[in-house]
């Protein structure tokens, strides 16, 4: 029986995913050039704007600094997302922002009127099961590892890994690996025998309270779908050899189904 942190938890995940900057609402991902990138409907926008005007104007990127230039209108500088929230460029029912990723930046398109064409239709969980809430040992490595990640787009990053989580299913011992640890919070990515079948094929996110007194805590009934689960326009890390479990975590987030 699930308790009301986890119902909680539930809703969370509804409400950010049917809200108007939910994954959902992305229509496209555009890598840029150093210069001025065209935005518009024409064919020769880089930013490709479904509809409107052939010319929105121009993202210019000079110098290390990114500024938009609206056709008849005042320019502004744009912040991307490696400090937080970026800057939101409107454009009539569309907006876009700008992605860094390793250095190489990108605009996302988002369609603000998503919602009202293609309501959300909701996520589908593995019944919960309190045997899938399980205490790993927090075991420090030395020396750390250093990790070649890749995302969806085929980048590498590299992960310095300096902890890894120990814990036994079935009489079967099983390490996890985590691709961030933050004050707050660890982060983890992971694939298991339902990936593809019950649960998305690219694998699942997890994340979980810090380690308290040489534990962690994974509770796989909080496994998630990662951004790319719901749109081609994320740029989502896969979960490293380390990480594919080899038997099926039948808790958390099934394959999302879109009802189309």
């Amino acid at each position: 029986m699930p308790n009301k942190a986890f119902t909680a938890w539930q809703q969370a995940r509804h409400d950010e995913l049917a809200a108007p900057d939910s994954w959902l609402g992305l229509a496209g991902l555009f890598w840029l050039a150093p210069g001025a990138n065209r935005v518009g409907s024409g064919d020769d926008a880089l930013i490709r704007l479904p509809d409107g005007p052939a010319h929105r104007g121009d993202v210019l990127w000079q110098d290390g600094r990114l500024t938009w230039q609206p056709v008849g209108g005042a320019s502004c500088e744009l912040q991307t997302d490696s400090a937080g929230q970026p800057s939101v460029v409107e454009v009539g029912e569309w907006a876009f922002f700008i992605v860094d990723r390793e250095g190489r930046l990108a605009a996302r398109l988002r369609d603000r009127a998503w919602a009202a064409k293609r309501p959300f239709a909701g996520l589908a969980y593995f019944e919960f099961d309190p045997a899938w809430q399980v205490a790993a040992d927090w075991q420090a490595l030395a020396p750390p590892l250093s990790m070649e990640v890749p995302n969806v787009s085929g980048d590498l990053k590299t992960v310095e890994v300096a902890y890894q989580a120990v814990f036994e299913v079935a009489g079967q011992a099983v390490t996890l690996l985590p691709m961030a640890v933050g004050e707050h919070e660890v982060f983890f990515v992971f694939r298991d025998r339902t990936s593809g079948k019950e649960s998305y094929g690219a694998g699942r996110f997890l994340k979980t309270a810090p380690a308290v007194d040489g534990k962690i805590v994974l509770d796989f009934n909080r496994a998630y779908n990662p951004p790319c689960a719901f749109t081609p326009f994320a740029t989502c890390p896969l979960p490293p050899p380390e990480n594919w479990l080899p038997f099926p975590v039948t808790a958390g987030e099934q394959k999302y189904r879109s009802g189309d």
